[in-house]
């Protein structure tokens, strides 16, 4: 008989390099609805030299990326242990763990995610849930974005949600389907112009709000294939490294004239997937923590409702739904919906590993 109550952590890793989310989640099942309760929860900051690692590690060859992929997984079940430890976590039902993305390249059917080796339940010496995108990709699929069969089982009040993080994406219903896709790069970008300036991120967006828009730029990057074409779709931090940034040092212009433009160019990309649509906005994700970003989304799209949720909600939703998605898995029930990776059938995907005793 399936359970009706679980505890489980949720642990991400994203691409804007924050830190590793844990939260814990009880989770309450009643006549076929989904509850949730986040209860601890904390985001674990990266040393600076993992913060260099994990950004060069696009590059790195086959060997380099086997020797991270173990010593990273010993960083995440070490963090996972200590999460533990820390809050005296008892009777858990899994730990399920996004990993964190190191290549995203579906169209050439590969996605990796390190820190998902079956060492990482014996280091934490709980049930591991684990990587989650491979199974889509060989499925045809674009392994991403997974997030969206939470957004249906645990925020279906809301017409559209909209996480900002690395990366934008956006999920809801259509034609009786979840649709969902990535929109844009967001803290990805965001944050490495901060960096040049000395700051870890735009703090409110309030560098972005110091420049100007430079009008040529704008247009170039609203020209960019990839947002012409049509979904399921997503991005990884190749295109930013390979086609964004590459094209905004196209220009000689001021850096807070570079984060300006990539604002108003986010917010143009997102007003433009909701053209003409009207409901409630859910917007979670680090980027809604930039007033400045929120402001010019609201500003094209006067006829929406934003709603920005509660800090814990707010900053750890992805960890929230992994925590779901790895649930599903162990209930053996769908938590990859066709509809939205474009793979060829609706799955439950996700590696279990259990500890040796």
């Amino acid at each position: 008989m399936l359970k009706e109550n679980y505890n489980v952590i949720g642990v991400m890793s994203g691409t804007s390099l924050d830190g590793i989310d844990l939260a814990r989640i009880n989770f309450k099942i009643k006549n076929g609805k989904w509850y949730f309760k986040i209860l601890e929860c904390e985001t674990v900051g990266y040393s600076a030299e993992w913060v260099a690692t994990l950004k060069d590690a696009v590059g790195f060859s086959d060997n380099e990326l086997q020797k991270l992929n173990a010593a990273y997984t010993f960083l995440l079940g070490s963090t996972i242990q200590n999460f533990i430890r820390k809050y005296n976590i008892k009777n858990l039902n899994a730990v399920c763990s996004h990993g964190h993305t190191i290549k995203h390249e579906p169209q050439n059917g590969f996605t990796l995610q390190i820190g998902n080796l079956p060492e990482i339940a014996s280091i934490v010496g709980e049930t591991i849930v684990c990587d989650f995108r491979v199974q889509d990709v060989e499925l045809g699929g674009q392994g991403a974005p997974l997030v969206p069969i939470g957004d249906r089982k645990l925020f279906y009040e809301y017409d559209y949600c909209l996480n900002l993080g690395g990366f934008s994406n956006i999920s809801f219903e259509e034609n009786e389907k979840r649709v969902a896709f990535d929109i844009s790069p967001v803290n990805t970008v965001l944050n490495f112009y901060a960096h040049q300036l000395g700051f870890d991120y735009d703090d409110k967006g309030e560098i972005s709000a110091s420049g100007n828009i430079n009008n040529k730029l704008l247009a170039e990057l609203d020209a960019l294939p990839f947002y012409g074409q049509s979904y399921p779709k997503s991005l990884g931090i190749e295109f930013v490294k390979s086609t964004i940034l590459p094209l905004i040092e196209n220009h000689d212009i001021a850096i807070e004239d570079k984060m300006r433009t990539f604002t108003e160019h986010i917010a143009i990309q997102t007003a433009t997937v909701l053209s003409g649509k009207k409901g409630s906005l859910l917007i979670t994700g680090g980027g809604a923590y930039n007033n400045f970003l929120i402001d010019r989304i609201k500003f094209y799209l006067p006829e929406m409702t934003v709603i920005i949720p509660e800090k814990k909600l707010l900053e750890f939703k992805e960890a929230l739904i992994f925590a779901l998605l790895g649930i599903l898995r162990l209930r053996d029930e769908v938590n990859a919906l066709a509809s939205v990776t474009g793979a060829s059938k609706d799955h439950s995907s996700g590696f279990v590993y259990f500890p040796v005793q």
